[in-house]
Parts: structure tokens; sequence; C-alpha cells
């Protein structure tokens, strides 16, 4: 695990964004830990997250995108963060760069249209969110995309939970990458949930976790 990303999950298990215990999921399932992003709301965690995207992106082998799209409403801070980041570390390839999100409902008066920020018009955009459950976010993500001639160029998640979906053996990030094509990058996975919970928590509580991921794990789609 590299130092951004070991920094991340400490930073999370601190401030109670990764906690452990007994949680319904949406899709209903029994989960031993819960990952709560809508806690990413001091500016030490803020940093950290921004400093785990922009060195995920950054090491990306080959990957070149025009501008950054953050999904309503957890997105828009985290693409934010990022693109500042991004400049500190990179300001003559990053320092011009822009980042837009998307409204809920499309305004009519003002500047009106979907979206806020940079134009989205004819770039490779890369989108940033936290979780891939049900992929919604993506496909309304790609919706705008389309709208603004654009091109999806790839995705960047904060946690890969690598568990299969409810109806099917593999993953919905494995489901989108062989949908659309495109790289798919998590600066965390479940692993390194467990990698890390092992000098946390009791052997019990391990255990459970260590199931939890044996019973759901995806599988991988075919080519």
């Amino acid at each position: 695990m590299k130092e951004h990303q070991a920094r991340l999950i400490e930073l999370s298990y601190e401030h109670k964004i990764l906690t452990f215990g007994d949680y319904t999921l949406k899709s209903g399932r029994k989960s031993p830990y819960f990952f709560n992003s809508g806690l990413f709301c001091s500016g030490e965690v803020l940093a950290a997250v921004a400093d785990s995207y922009a060195q995920t992106i950054i090491d990306a082998p080959d990957f070149e995108f025009d501008i950054i799209l953050g999904p309503a409403y957890k997105g828009i801070p985290l693409a934010a963060v990022t693109i500042v980041k991004l400049a500190e570390k990179d300001p003559e390839k990053y320092g011009k760069m822009e980042y837009a999100y998307n409204r809920k409902e499309k305004k009519d008066h003002g500047e009106g249209g979907n979206t806020v920020g940079g134009s989205l018009k004819g770039k490779r955009v890369l989108i940033l969110d936290d979780v891939m459950t049900a992929g919604t976010a993506i496909r309304e993500s790609l919706a705008i995309i389309k709208a603004e001639q654009a091109h999806l160029a790839g995705v960047a998640l904060i946690l890969d939970r690598q568990e299969r979906m409810v109806e099917f053996e593999h993953s919905m990030i494995s489901q989108v990458k062989k949908e659309f094509g495109v790289p798919i990058w998590s600066i965390i996975t479940l692993d390194d949930i467990v990698q890390f919970a092992k000098g946390k928590l009791p052997e019990e509580d391990i255990e459970r976790i260590e199931n939890y991921r044996a019973m759901y794990k995806a599988k991988p789609i075919a080519e």
C-alpha cells in the first residue's frame, strides 16, 4: 500500500468515515464495515483525499484527459479539491485545467445549462466519484458528456468494495469497464481495508470481514 493510500485509510478511521460493526446496505446486504464519504468535511481529510486522487491520476499509465467532472452532489467537492492538488503537483500540465459539475435540475435562466464550471464541449472527461454501487451517477454523467459531444476518458473512485452485484457475479466496476471501454481506478479497496483492520480490530472482527469478502467476492468478466 502506498503512503497516500495508508494515510487516507488511517484518517478515515480516525474521523469515523470508515467504521466497523453491523450495517445494512442499500442492497440489503449485511456489511461488517461502512465507508461514509459524506463525512469528508475537515481540511485534514479533504487534503488527504485530494492528494490521493491526484497521485492516482498522475500514476495512471498513458492516460490523458482535458477536464474533471464531479457528479452532484458528493463529486463536487472531490473534483474541486483534486484539481487544486493536481495544479500544485504539476502546474505546467494541470495549472490551467478546469473542472465542472452537473446540476440536479437544468437551469433555464442566467447562463443556463446542465453544468457549472468549465465547458465539456468536445473534451476528454475524467469522472471523479466516491464509490460505484449501481452505476447510476456514472450513467447520468455519461448522458451529460454525450450531450456536450464530449468523450468519457475514465473514472477515478475512492473505494472499490470488490464485491459482486446482487444480480450478477461480477462487480459494477467490471460492468462499466466492459460496457464503456474506459479505465477505472480506485484509491483504496476492500483488500486494503482488511489489511488496515488487522492492526486495529480483534481477531473475531477480522474474521467477520474476511468472511464477508469471501461471500460476496466479485468474479472477473470473461473477455
